[in-house]
């Protein structure tokens, strides 16, 4: 449904926020803010709702409701001194004074069915195309603009799980916000059909390939995630000409077991052979733990989690002895379209020195060094939003 007030119009289907017509990125919790606020035009939001529904009733900190209701401000082209659209209500919170009126999307226009008032985000539509080997490849579009697509470690995502959980679902409408982003699990994990293939990066590029062409993708930017860089510039070696940018998170050229000749046993595999296939194994959490050291607790428990459920252990193993063994450092120079690098400087999973061999090796790179020790950052790490903004500017051109 598409709510309109004073110049500004929130789609709650396609979760944008347009002012004046033209687009404006907001952070999750700013759109969930400005959302209620929505629903509630008139009536007083007290901060005890907007803490239960905005964070989900977590333990918030002062400064970040100020930050956050400074940021609905500013996104509704408003100020904390003119109080035009959203006004302050003296210790008790919040209250939209613009008149809201309200327009039903018809089901032809939008790529997720409209919510319910009570519900933040649209339902999901999962659909399916047939990869070349002929094995069902689940994906899904979320939002509108600059189309993007995905590549996610092997075998590591799951879309329902992600939709399900909180912390992937922002994820998700972050990017949402500003592009149309194209999610796919990979052939033997999540969605998709459930079978048991060894991990040939070329056919997972050829499998990616299938799935921009099923969702009507011509040219495209693209971000990948740990792992996912190698079937990204695998892909970008095929396909040069459909590829306009490409982001790398967390990437690397060769994987650990081609870093150096006595490479250490891999005790990350050894956890995930001992407690992949239990929920509560302390094996699984010290793997999570090893990729997000600095939590927070929750949001680490939320990717392990997910994470397990994504695929069986047999083809987790598969996908960790594959990436173990792979190296692309022979498709570096093959990259023709700009690529940014974003890679956290305390990693300790995928050293820093891995994304500068990244940066050196592709023709015009750039390196933006992220200060965290989480593989990728969390929504509360200190460098999530300018990671954020980063990514969306580069991504959207």
């Amino acid at each position: 449904m598409e709510h309109h007030f004073a110049d500004c119009t929130l789609d709650d289907a396609r979760l944008t926020l347009t002012r004046g017509g033209s687009p404006v990125a907001v952070e999750p919790k700013v759109f969930d803010l400005i959302h209620l606020l929505v629903r509630n035009a008139g009536d007083l939001v007290t901060r005890d709702r907007m803490v239960e529904e905005v964070w989900d009733g977590r333990v918030v900190s002062e400064s970040a409701i100020s930050a956050c209701i400074a940021g609905a401000r500013k996104a509704v082209g408003d100020t904390g001194k003119e109080q035009a659209v959203i006004r302050t209500v003296a210790r008790r919170g919040l209250m939209l004074v613009a008149e809201v009126e309200g327009d039903a999307i018809a089901p032809d226009d939008v790529s997720v069915a409209a919510p319910s008032p009570t519900t933040t985000p649209a339902a999901q539509r999962i659909r399916f195309c047939r990869s070349g080997d002929g094995n069902a490849i689940a994906y899904a579009v979320s939002g509108e603009g600059t189309p993007v697509l995905r590549f996610g470690p092997p075998s590591l995502h799951d879309l329902e799980l992600e939709w399900a959980y909180g912390l992937h679902r922002s994820w998700i409408s972050s990017m949402a916000l500003h592009t149309r982003y194209l999610r796919f699990d990979n052939v033997g994990s999540g969605q998709s059909e459930r079978v048991l293939r060894d991990l040939d990066f070329e056919i997972e590029a050829r499998d990616a390939a299938a799935v921009v062409d099923a969702a009507g993708f011509d040219r495209f930017a693209a971000v990948s995630y740990s792992g996912g860089c190698i079937p990204a510039l695998t892909f970008a070696a095929l396909y040069p000409e459909r590829l306009e940018r490409l982001a790398i998170v967390g990437g690397y050229v060769e994987g650990r077991s081609r870093r150096s000749a006595d490479a250490s046993p891999d005790a990350l595999r050894a956890m995930i052979a001992e407690g992949w296939a239990r929920p509560e194994s302390a094996f699984a959490s010290g793997f999570a733990t090893a990729y997000f050291p600095e939590g927070p607790v929750e949001e680490r428990r939320e990717v392990q989690l997910m994470t397990q459920a994504a695929c069986p252990p047999e083809m987790m193993l598969r996908a960790r002895d594959a990436v173990n063994n792979a190296t692309v450092s022979h498709l570096l120079d093959h990259v023709r379209c700009p690529v940014l690098i974003l890679h956290a400087r305390d990693d300790s999973v995928h050293p820093l020195s891995q994304a500068q061999k990244l940066a050196a090796g592709i023709p015009g790179a750039e390196l933006v060094v992220l200060e965290t020790a989480n593989h990728v950052p969390l929504h509360r790490s200190p460098c999530w939003e300018s990671y954020n903004r980063t990514l969306a500017e580069f991504l959207t051109g």
